[in-house]
């Protein structure tokens, strides 16, 4: 059975709702492609991605039937 508190409490609403900003900026999608783009090239050309891709196209191509 759950216990009862006794004597006068106040509900207090949790911390991290209580100092949140009501608006948030938002970055434009190009300057977040042109962050992430740079990144995504330099593994593609590390890794072998290229082939990679090819592979799995060609995989996906078979397994439609086309």
């Amino acid at each position: 059975m759950a216990s009862h508190q006794t004597g006068a409490t106040s509900r207090r609403r949790p911390a991290f709702t209580q100092s949140q900003p009501t608006e948030r900026p938002t970055r434009h999608p190009a300057v977040a492609l042109a962050m992430a783009l740079p990144c995504a090239v330099l593994l593609v050309m590390l890794f072998g991605g290229w082939e990679q891709m090819a592979s799995q196209v060609e995989a996906l191509a078979d397994l439609i039937g086309g």
